[in-house]
């Protein structure tokens, strides 16, 4: 590890003197982020993350060694300038910090909030190799906050260039494309199916990680201070279809940015009991519909005892939103800790507010009484065996060890795969097996001319950042086709 070290700071130009100055000093320990407290945060649906304010954001940015040759930024799908926007909060200038991250992305208040800084940015700093890596996030979040609380919004083109590009999908691929493009010059209509803009993050992140109206609005509001427009309520596929958009529209381009809202089963016996759910249909009712407001017109079981099935971050959020609706709540899933895919952080929170966590468990049966409503859920016991193709250890069944845990509410959280909507009405739009819409990675071309895609509805579930990623990549690639034109 000395022997990397060594190696990044010759290669990034570190003085020697610097190196051991900064390390008589406590720089090694990330400046503390605020929290709500677990006993309180479990009963209330505000913001678990209180964030930090700017004497301590500047007291972290201070922590960044500036490398020359940043590894930082290689780990950020949008490419953020890490170190640019550090520099510009380390000094105390936020305004022009923020204009350096609005570079690069669209959502920063977003991103600071849900990205997984841990395996990306913050999981390739420099600093992270003999101590705690620069909060990045904390700081992009406290950028993005400080910018929206003043009033700052990001700079857009200078002229429009006259072309119409269509996006399909209001969420963080869709908005990122979209925002991309009316920088360019680009006349941008966003068309939605739901009734508010956001996608999954309005539908899918709840409240206490992302708020939507102090937040997810405001970035959805410096989006069309671009210049884009929206339009909710067009479920295209129904409404109007990719070709009518391209050839009676006046469309130059069109990017789908759909996302992947198709709930996956496990296809056991009783699954369709009175109380068992997909997590996205929990989610959507609780997050968009404000099922969680007792005076919403949208109401939502509130469970008394709640398994959540599976172990992703969907899972936590699912598990997180039933606990503040007053369930006990038991995270059920098929490995160990170790295999659990959701961030280390969301676990974390969720253990903390009293989460109980049935491990290397594995679902086989839903009970119900005879007027179908879940009573139990039957289970066995799992144990790690050789690694399956994901390299994750498979999980076996351990024969006779059957059980049954007593529930009334019934999550499943088992991943989401595209709506074939768009592809089964469009021509000549390739999809794989699993529904995903063919792309190039690299510019978001499709196999029909003209259309682009990226984001879940290419990958199936993945993150808000690398839809992002995908989003401003099918930007370069429609730029790049229109110019050609």
């Amino acid at each position: 590890m000395a022997d990397a070290e060594t190696a990044i700071n010759k290669e990034n130009k570190l003085e020697p003197s610097l190196r051991q100055e900064e390390i008589k000093m406590d720089v090694l320990k990330k400046t503390p982020v605020r929290e709500q407290a677990p006993e309180v945060r479990a009963k209330n649906f505000d913001e678990v993350c209180l964030g930090y304010n700017k004497e301590e954001a500047m007291e972290e940015a201070s922590r960044c060694i500036g490398c020359k040759n940043a590894q930082c930024v290689k780990g950020c799908p949008v490419a953020i300038d890490i170190p640019g926007f550090i520099n510009q909060v380390k000094e105390g200038n936020i305004e022009a910090a923020y204009q350096v991250i609005s570079e690069s992305s669209a959502l920063p208040a977003v991103c600071g909030r849900v990205c997984p800084q841990e395996s990306q940015c913050e999981g390739k700093c420099i600093r992270g190799i003999k101590g705690e890596p620069i909060s990045i996030g904390k700081l992009e979040r406290f950028v993005a906050d400080w910018a929206r609380e003043n009033g700052i919004k990001p700079e857009g083109a200078k002229e429009k260039n006259g072309k119409k590009v269509a996006v399909i999908g209001s969420g963080p691929a869709g908005l990122t494309c979209a925002g991309d493009l009316a920088k360019m010059g680009y006349d941008v209509t966003i068309f939605e199916a739901l009734h508010e803009p956001g996608g999954v993050l309005v539908y899918g992140i709840p409240e206490f990680r992302l708020p939507k109206e102090a937040v997810v609005a405001k970035e959805i509001e410096n989006v069309k201070s671009l210049g884009v427009k929206i339009e909710t309520n067009v479920v295209v596929g129904k409404a109007v279809t990719i070709d009518e958009l391209l050839n009676e529209e006046g469309f130059s381009a069109v990017f789908i940015g759909s996302g992947a809202g198709l709930p996956k089963f496990m296809g056991i016996p009783g699954e369709n009991a009175n109380g068992v759910f997909s997590a996205n249909e929990y989610l959507t009712r609780s997050n968009l519909m404000k099922a969680f407001d007792e005076t919403s017109n949208t109401p939502i079981m509130r469970g008394k005892k709640v398994a959540v099935v599976g172990g992703g971050n969907v899972a936590m959020d699912a598990a997180r939103t039933a606990l503040r609706l007053g369930a006990e709540v038991h995270v059920v899933y098929r490995r160990s800790e170790e295999e659990l895919p959701a961030r280390v952080e969301e676990v974390h929170h969720a253990k903390e507010e009293g989460i109980i966590f049935d491990l290397l468990t594995n679902p086989i049966e839903i009970l119900s009484d005879e007027k179908g409503w879940v009573t139990g859920m039957k289970c066995i016991k799992m144990e790690l065996g050789e690694p399956d193709a994901s390299g994750r250890r498979r999980p076996v069944e351990v024969e006779g060890s059957d059980f049954v845990i007593d529930v009334d509410t019934v999550i499943m959280s088992l991943g989401t795969s595209p709506n074939p909507l768009i592809s089964s009405t469009t021509e000549g739009l390739e999809t794989n097996k699993w529904k995903c819409i063919v792309a190039d990675e690299n510019n978001g071309q499709t196999t029909k001319e003209g259309v682009y895609a990226g984001g879940d509805a290419v990958t199936g579930a993945a993150t808000v950042i690398l839809a992002m990623g995908a989003g401003k990549a099918g930007a370069k690639g429609i730029d790049e086709y229109l110019q050609g034109k």
